[in-house]
């Protein structure tokens, strides 16, 4: 089935919503932070360990995927869920991301066909189409798909920005045409950079190829924050009520909250585990780095009352200890309370919305997260 978004609640005071989405996998609300399992995993992670964080669509890699195992090997597994074990809804994006940031010479490697890049595993000669792309993701068979886009740099300039977003939607459209599965969504994806007519532009002409969903791209590339908020403002405006909304790469606390308060429904990115590798995690008093002297002898969690399986039965301490040590349960441990800390920062922000106190959670937080921060 194609996803469906019902939409609940309008916030009173800003453009926040409550909303549903119905999916193969089940019905989950919004808004919500989705993990990403690059190579069809969450890195250190277990399925089973992501669903008791009351994680919904995670998210997989076209790309990386693609090139190993293999599109056909996934297919003949059964499909992406069986491939994996995972039973709950996936997202594939298209590739786009990484294989631009392959594509030495933007102005020879990009064309109107597709992108020549060289493949980060052994330097082989690879060539990615929006048709292509398309036709991976139908054989991976996630249940949402993302168009082939290009990932526009900033700053770039708009003579730049112009050229790459009309080509993003002649690109879409394409890879709309052979589209071909019908157990599978597909998102197309606004451009634009960081001007805003274009945003607008591509906004509404992307709308106009009714897609099942729609994400908003080319944020949280190096640009500032204001700049940022504006991008998915200039673009939220002109997508649909009926529609989810997805803000592509976007997995820092603060963000995800300018985002929801701006309409947003969708969120991802690899920062919690990230992070996690370098031992730091989230918390309502900034991001930490447990590998810090103070933490030596605290045998305390990482955050009282958090209810991820990290925080009821291990002490930072320990986690610091295991960190320091280099032993990968350490960052097992704080992967799992950074994407717990987040799915659970979505769950708080869905209960600010029906009681129409979201800019009041928002400044609460804000004052409290900015407070902390170890150096």
């Amino acid at each position: 089935m194609k996803v469906k978004y019902e939409l609940l609640k309008n916030d009173t005071k800003t453009k926040a919503r409550y909303g549903l989405l119905h999916t193969n996998y089940g019905t989950y609300e919004t808004p919500m932070f989705m993990p990403v399992g690059t190579q069809a995993t969450v890195k250190t992670l277990s399925p089973e360990e992501l669903k008791e964080m009351n994680s919904a669509v995670i998210l997989s890699n076209t790309y990386h995927l693609w090139l190993r195992p293999g599109c056909d090997i996934v297919y003949n597994a059964g499909g992406l869920h069986k491939f994996m074990n995972y039973n709950g809804p996936i997202l594939t994006d298209s590739g786009g991301f990484q294989v631009f940031s392959l594509a030495k010479n933007k102005s020879k490697d990009i064309t109107e066909e597709g992108v020549h890049f060289k493949s980060h595993i052994d330097g082989s000669n690879l060539f990615l189409t929006p048709e292509l792309s398309i036709q991976i993701q139908n054989k991976l068979d996630s249940d949402i798909a993302m168009s082939f886009d290009e990932c526009i740099p900033y700053p770039a300039t708009y003579e730049y920005a112009k050229a790459s977003t009309e080509r993003t939607l002649r690109w879409a459209k394409r890879g709309k045409g052979v589209f071909n599965n019908e157990r599978q969504s597909l998102f197309g994806i606004v451009q634009g950079g960081a001007y805003e007519d274009l945003r607008n532009y591509s906004a509404i002409e992307t709308v106009k190829m009714d897609f099942d969903g729609y994400s908003i791209g080319g944020t949280s590339v190096g640009e500032d924050k204001t700049t940022m908020y504006k991008m998915i403002d200039d673009a939220i405006k002109y997508l649909p009520i009926d529609k989810p909304r997805y803000l592509m790469g976007v997995g820092d606390p603060i963000d995800i909250i300018e985002g929801v308060v701006r309409g947003v429904d969708m969120f991802d990115c690899v920062l919690p585990t990230r992070i996690a590798r370098h031992g730091n995690a989230f918390t309502r008093h900034g991001k930490i780095n447990i590998k810090n002297a103070k933490y030596k002898e605290d045998f305390t969690p990482i955050e009282v009352g958090c209810d991820c399986y990290t925080c009821t039965h291990y002490t930072k301490a320990y986690i610091r200890h295991l960190i320091v040590s280099s032993e990968s349960f350490g960052q097992r441990l704080l992967s799992i309370h950074n994407i717990r800390f987040l799915i659970k920062l979505t769950e708080d922000l869905r209960e600010s919305i029906k009681n129409d106190n979201i800019l009041e959670y928002k400044d609460a937080f804000i004052k409290e997260y900015s407070g902390g921060n170890d150096k």
